[in-house]
């Protein structure tokens, strides 16, 4: 009795077990196979090592991307970053004896744009370098730039067709980070360059016009002479500022009271200026001088271009939600709306003044419209609102905040 009873008790258990297992092994979440895993280390490992990379080949992001590049490279016992110019960066791993060697094997890579190989049998090695067995020196080779860099491998194993193949993938990599940090560079070299035509567009037609207004003054009114001229200083300070991409709404809105306090010297009662900012936007960051031209050609093509010569500026900045809105309206001479539909602000500015100006106007409002839209992408552009006789409005969208882009 007693052993049917442990039989049958033993019998139960085991069926508990066995379901229990089956259970388990169908409701358990399986987070990863190794293989998964690895997959997962190596995108990771390439992201670390992408991050320096965009900033460029130098000492400091070639310190950081090595240790991560050795990572992506099993085999290899030391990784070296050197310049095209053939100066050693960084050096990752044991082997420090054999960097001289390393930096003239880089040098016949950047002359020949080809690997180079250095094999047991070439190589001196020091005490503390006999285990290695062979150093790679592969040429990092952007299209239309040249060679960028050296990556450089040290192993202790004869290298064979796997890791030079890898080694040629992880260049392959690191090149298309180098690549993008040049068109970063490139693209900041760019808006230096379009903020310098954009600082050139104001001075021929505003100085000069301000100057004399200023001059008007000297002799009726000494003191408005004076003020005026503090105005023409701070103005042009600011304008011709040697650094920052950036600036904040409140300081472009205080620069254009500057330009409008000049502007309205000259044109007197004829030029009303309306002023309705939201407190909460006067952080907000802009590229520099992007309101500046709004504001330059309402006055000029809206104001000064009509027959009265009398007209109304509206400038507006408006908090709506995770973005700021600012628009410059005038109520001058407008536009035909059908131009709008090129798309093309070369047309509205040849729309609205003679040929004489042409070309000033259409680097204004495009370098702002291009300057809009590198920043925060294709939704920020200038947006404008015209018909003939009933004036310009011409809208910007800026993010409240955007990451990386401070004054």
């Amino acid at each position: 009795m007693n052993a049917t009873v442990l039989l049958a008790f033993a019998a139960v258990t085991t069926l508990v077990v066995v379901v229990f297992a089956v259970v388990w092994a169908r409701t358990r979440r399986v987070v990863t196979t190794p293989a998964e895993r690895a997959v997962h280390t190596t995108l990771h490992t390439a992201s670390l090592a992408a991050r320096p990379l965009r900033r460029g080949l130098d000492a400091s992001s070639a310190t950081e991307a090595a240790v991560h590049l050795r990572m992506l490279l099993a085999e290899a016992q030391a990784v070296a970053l050197i310049d095209p110019d053939g100066t050693l960066l960084a050096w990752d791993g044991p082997f420090g004896g054999l960097a001289d060697q390393m930096q003239e094997a880089a040098a016949r890579a950047v002359a020949e744009e080809r690997r180079v190989l250095v094999g047991h049998r070439d190589l001196v090695p020091g005490v503390g370098d006999l285990a290695a067995r062979a150093l790679i020196a592969q040429p990092l080779v952007i299209e239309d730039v040249g060679v960028a860099g050296i990556l450089g491998v040290v192993t202790t194993t004869t290298p064979g067709p796997a890791l030079l193949g890898a080694i040629t993938e992880v260049a392959r990599y690191a090149c298309s980070q180098l690549e993008l940090a040049e068109l970063d560079a490139s693209r900041a070299r760019l808006d230096r360059a379009e903020l310098r035509a954009l600082r050139a567009q104001i001075s021929p037609h505003f100085i000069y016009n301000a100057l004399n207004t200023v001059a008007s003054f000297v002799r009726t009114d000494p003191d408005r002479a004076r003020e005026l001229l503090l105005d023409f200083a701070d103005f042009t300070r600011y304008s011709f500022r040697a650094t920052g991409e950036y600036t904040l709404l409140a300081d472009e809105l205080r620069n254009i009271d500057r330009y409008l306090t000049l502007e309205r010297a000259r044109f007197g009662n004829a030029l009303e200026v309306r002023l309705q900012v939201a407190p909460e936007v006067l952080n907000v960051t802009l590229p520099f001088l992007a309101l500046q031209p709004l504001v330059e050609n309402a006055v000029r093509h809206g104001i000064a271009g009509t027959a009265t010569r009398t007209g109304t500026i509206t400038i507006t900045a408006a908090d709506e939600g995770t973005d700021c809105v600012i628009s410059v309206e005038d109520d001058g001479v407008g536009m035909d709306p059908e131009l709008l539909r090129s798309g093309t602000l070369d047309s509205i500015a040849e729309s609205r003044h003679g040929s004489g100006v042409k070309e000033s106007a259409h680097v204004g409002l495009a370098n702002v419209d291009d300057r809009l839209r590198a920043a925060f992408g294709n939704d920020y552009g200038l947006v404008v609102e015209t018909a003939p006789g009933a004036g310009t409005k011409v809208s910007m969208r800026v993010p409240k905040f955007r990451a990386g882009i401070r004054p």
